[in-house]
């Protein structure tokens, strides 16, 4: 019977008691993500929808949204961590890829729509469109990685962190609107595509904590007009989208050199 009730008693524990260090650092990634749509409303488009001029509002929400986005990657990089050192609750699994979809879907998604409507070469609808292409292609990228297996140390797909960041950098290069389109939409295929990137661990993630934290310093200079801070945020955005293009390439280029060794290695064995 003692084991009956202690049963009970876990039952009838209270949620934010079952909940581990890591999912707490899972629910701080659904908060900033929330916060980044709070502040690209608040920010960017009430003031665009009520005639109102200033320019600089608009940038520091701007980079306020994104840096938030920046903070979720970061939370969403330490749940993992701790998730293997530590534990995870049951809910852990269902907690991460809800997070996911608010932080690097729902949020960069509405980025997306809301550069559709402010800006002025911009299109409404044909940005609408790409924003639902976002949404989907993180909604359908989070459903495959919980139900397909793949090899230990790599996603498959441009994980959605990573590909929430670039269509930000896409945005924030103010590039033409049909490029920054077509950039939007190769990020998106790219996040259900089958090309491998490996996780963030040991030396790599400490190459791309560094890296959210070198981002975060280029928006915070952008958002208080530095000097040459349009400048080194666009270079920043340069930097991640190259790095976008060069992984798949690197991948691919690596796939190809596996194949090649395990034909000739077939080839030798055959008598």
């Amino acid at each position: 019977m003692p084991d009956a009730d202690e049963a009970d008693d876990d039952e009838e524990m209270p949620l934010s008691l079952r909940l581990s260090i890591a999912d707490t650092l899972t629910l701080g990634n659904a908060t900033c993500g929330f916060m980044a749509v709070y502040f690209t409303t608040t920010g960017i488009l009430i003031p665009h929808l009520t005639g109102s001029q200033e320019s600089g509002m608009a940038r520091h929400s701007a980079a306020t949204a994104v840096i938030l986005m920046l903070c979720a990657a970061v939370f969403d990089l330490f749940d993992g961590l701790v998730a293997r050192k530590l534990r995870s609750s049951p809910m852990g699994a269902e907690l991460d890829n809800l997070s996911d979809l608010v932080s690097f879907g729902l949020a960069p998604a509405y980025f997306v729509l809301v550069y559709g409507m402010v800006a002025d070469d911009a299109h409404q609808r044909v940005a609408a469109v790409g924003a639902i292409v976002v949404l989907l292609a993180v909604v359908l990228r989070l459903a495959r990685f919980s139900c397909v297996t793949v090899k230990d140390g790599t996603f498959q797909g441009m994980p959605s962190p990573f590909g929430a960041l670039t269509i930000v950098s896409i945005v924030l290069l103010e590039l033409p609107f049909v490029a920054t389109v077509l950039a939007i939409l190769g990020t998106a295929w790219l996040m259900v595509s089958r090309v491998e990137y490996p996780k963030p661990r040991g030396p790599l993630a400490v190459a791309m904590l560094s890296w959210i934290v070198l981002a975060m310093g280029l928006l915070a200079a952008w958002a208080f007009d530095a000097p040459s801070g349009q400048l080194l945020l666009q270079t920043g955005c340069a930097l991640q989208l190259v790095m976008g293009a060069v992984i798949p390439l690197f991948a691919t280029a690596r796939r190809v050199n596996n194949f090649r060794g395990n034909r000739r290695e077939a080839r030798a064995a055959q008598p």
